[in-house]
């Protein structure tokens, strides 16, 4: 008997742990939300619950950031609820966080509504009446529990870790991109339940951004966020919820699950709606006899044939950014730098710098804020002179320059207007053209859209457009400074596909590493004092060789020297950067036998037309070149490796 009682007991205890751990923070319910004639979505629902990191993803100008502001209290749905558990502390991140300008950052704070500042202030009002003992141990033990003795200590290092260090400057004072920072901030320092952030990597460079992965790994802070980084959706994230097509799925798994997933699911929903337009046949036919007997049988078909129709007739709107160029060829003279130096002050950003850039180069830069990456950019485009050395442009060259200011917002301009400020009709490859408006739905604006005011766009549809206004300006060597802020996953795959077929030169300044990973060859890493380090690989390549070079630097002497054993035992054979390309070459040939399999099925099509196959025919010549080429780099490495 006991024995049962005990069991009983610890059932219970079991029953009390599920609760614990799938408690309900957050409940949204039926929520709709339109504007006008624009309905964004109907009757959606889900919950985020304790320890979830949640992230909620959807295509651009469906109701991402309307969702946030709805949950923000910020907006009001048309129907629906959005129910908080009573007693949880909740931070939310905005794109556009409102502070006090008169108040520095230390001084920001100190001023937000942090439950732990109360509990400071109370115990310094029980040191001013020293007699009141029970008062004094109360605020003592509240200290205590709150662990708020480290409160200064673990803001300054939250502050410091997001590159705020100057405490005592205004807020005034500060740029866009660290107000969002001291948000961030702030919402951290607050530790809440529940964490609602939106775009929370947008204005943090790398180094930030690798900080607050673990910082949420090792934190017990519930999060449900909008982001488009899919590095930081892989290693946060432990669910996704996305909104498709009106719907709402639930993805128990990080981005690579989500992936895999949402593909199964597309192809079986594309199986289930065949077979529905097999049985709506069927049925069409049935109801067209029009049987005279009406029984209950026959009825409850009638009834059900409605249902089929509608399934019969869903379509996926699952239309693609088309992206096409008339690029001028490049000459053999691109882009030269000849020891190029520029200073600000007493601050170097280019020392003595050269460089020739080559056909087809596909270059990250990399480095902290205030090494001069920007800069940079501008004496590139020779919008910024250096103090010493020359920069020469070929002839053929045409920059296509997407800066993170974005698009100009003139008041009253439609957003067809903006494409037309470049013509009405658009030039295209082999000599065909395309008008404005075909441009603009190759964007994903419908003629309905293109009619809107450019104010009225979400964020990622304004960037949708600049990136529009840049490509038909048909350029050969494409900088893209932070391109990937406010796109949708969906427009950053097209991009990313664009861009590897691209032919010319591409320069990318990201904080996304998955897209640089999957554009770039290798990266310019700004050092800091005008050291620019070219390294062979991309980003993942570079985090690991950073990560190498600090365990080598921990070696004790003895393991040193046998280090530089086997370096001289080995220089016979490759260098590093000998080693990175033998490694990124055969990524690449595997690369490009999969996109040439994926082109000798294009031809398998009946329907191509004969100007069609000649266009494949020449892309499958250009892959079975590259190939061949890259493969013959392959065996002369190899070879070397193994002499």
């Amino acid at each position: 008997m006991k024995n049962k009682t005990y069991t009983c007991f610890f059932g219970f205890l079991s029953v009390l742990c599920k609760k614990e751990i799938t408690l309900n923070y957050l409940t949204v319910e039926n929520l709709s939300k339109s504007y006008g004639e624009l309905e964004l979505f109907s009757d959606i629902s889900f919950s985020v619950h304790k320890d979830q990191k949640i992230a909620f993803v959807a295509k651009n100008g469906t109701g991402k950031t309307s969702i946030l502001n709805i949950l923000s209290g910020k907006d009001e749905p048309n129907s629906g609820s959005v129910i908080f558990r009573k007693g949880i502390a909740i931070s939310f991140l905005s794109q556009d966080p409102n502070f006090d300008n008169s108040l520095t950052i230390e001084e920001t704070i100190l001023a937000s509504e942090n439950p732990i500042l109360k509990v400071i202030s109370n115990y310094e009002k029980s040191l001013l009446n020293p007699d009141d003992t029970d008062a004094y141990q109360t605020a003592f033990d509240a200290m205590e529990r709150h662990h708020a003795w480290d409160f200064e200590t673990l803001y300054k290092q939250i502050l410091f870790k997001l590159k705020l260090e100057d405490l005592s400057q205004k807020v005034s004072a500060l740029s866009g991109g660290q107000i969002k920072r001291l948000a961030l901030a702030n919402a951290l320092i607050n530790k809440p339940d529940l964490l609602i952030l939106d775009e929370p990597t947008n204005h943090l460079d790398l180094e930030m951004i690798e900080w607050l992965e673990s910082f949420f790994a090792k934190e017990n802070i519930t999060l449900f966020m909008v982001t488009h980084d899919r590095y930081f959706l892989e290693r946060v994230c432990n669910e996704i919820i996305e909104l498709d097509e009106g719907q709402i799925y639930n993805y128990k798994g990080n981005y690579s699950y989500y992936l895999e997933k949402r593909e199964a699911r597309i192809e079986n929903e594309a199986i289930e709606t065949n077979k529905a337009k097999q049985l709506f046949k069927k049925e069409l036919t049935w109801m067209r006899r029009q049987p005279k007997a009406r029984t209950t049988k026959s009825k409850s078909r009638i009834n059900d044939f409605a249902d089929i129709k509608h399934r019969a007739h869903q379509r996926r709107n699952d239309h693609e950014v088309q992206l096409e160029l008339n690029m001028e060829r490049l000459g053999s003279k691109i882009l030269e730098f000849h020891k190029v130096s520029k200073r600000f002050k007493d601050k170097t950003i280019l020392d003595n710098f050269s460089y020739m850039f080559q056909k087809g180069e596909r270059v990250g830069i990399i480095g902290k804020n205030g090494t001069g990456k920007t800069t940079f950019l501008n004496i590139l485009t020779q919008t910024a002179a250096p103090d010493s050395g020359k920069v020469t442009k070929g002839e053929t060259v045409k920059f296509g320059y997407y800066t993170q200011n974005g698009i100009t917002i003139k008041p009253e301009q439609k957003v067809i207007d903006v494409i037309r400020e470049f013509g009405d009709y658009i030039p295209l490859k082999k000599g065909r053209q395309i008008s404005a408006q075909q441009l603009l739905e190759r964007f994903l604006f419908s003629r309905k859209k293109q009619y809107d005011f450019v104010e009225k766009l979400s964020g990622g549809e304004r960037k949708r457009l600049y990136l529009c206004t840049v490509l038909i300006q048909n350029p050969n060597f494409l900088i893209l400074d932070e391109p990937t802020n406010d796109l949708d996953i969906v427009t950053l795959n097209v991009l990313e596909s664009f861009l590897l077929d691209f032919p010319g030169c591409v320069i990318v300044v990201t904080h996304d590493r998955y897209f640089m990973d999957k554009v770039i060859d290798h990266l310019f890493v700004f050092k800091g004092e005008g050291v620019i380090e070219d390294f062979p690989g991309n980003y993942t390549d570079y985090r690991i060789y950073e990560d190498s070079q600090d365990v080598i630097s921990e070696v004790d002497t003895e393991d040193k020297k046998d280090k530089n054993a086997w370096k001289k035992n080995d220089a016979k054979k490759l260098s590093y950067n000998e080693e990175k390309e033998l490694n990124n070459i055969e990524s690449k040939i595997k690369s490009l036998n999969f996109d040439k399999k994926e082109l000798e099925e294009k031809f398998n099509n009946p329907d191509l037309t004969p100007e069609e196959i000649n266009t494949l025919s020449e892309q499958l010549q250009v892959i079975i070149d590259t190939i061949d080429e890259k493969e013959e780099r392959w065996l002369e490495l190899s070879a070397k490796l193994e002499d």
